[in-house]
């Protein structure tokens, strides 16, 4: 059994905590639903205009684990041309 980590930086066009709260929620949400990976806000809980989330998946292959996170990063930059991804780094842990 595999588990791989993807923490991914994010710029958000947000100019209140509360706009920002409804962007991740959406994005953990939508991840979640498409991708059925784990995430969670894990860290610039604080600072609007930034996020830091991590999303996280098991299997048994090493190389399926990893293309889905992949895959949820490719759907990111096209399902939301509004942020930019300053990093996407994926780990097995």
């Amino acid at each position: 059994m595999h588990v791989y980590c993807a923490l991914l930086h994010l710029y958000l066009p947000s100019r209140s905590l509360k706009c920002k709260r409804g962007i991740i929620k959406s994005i953990l949400a939508r991840s979640r639903h498409n991708f059925n990976v784990a995430s969670s806000e894990v860290g610039m809980h604080d600072v609007h205009g930034e996020a830091q989330i991590a999303f996280v998946t098991v299997s048994e292959s090493k190389m399926r684990a990893r293309r889905l996170l992949e895959q949820l990063e490719e759907w990111l930059v096209e399902e939301r041309p509004d942020l930019e991804i300053v990093e996407f780094d994926i780990d097995e842990r």
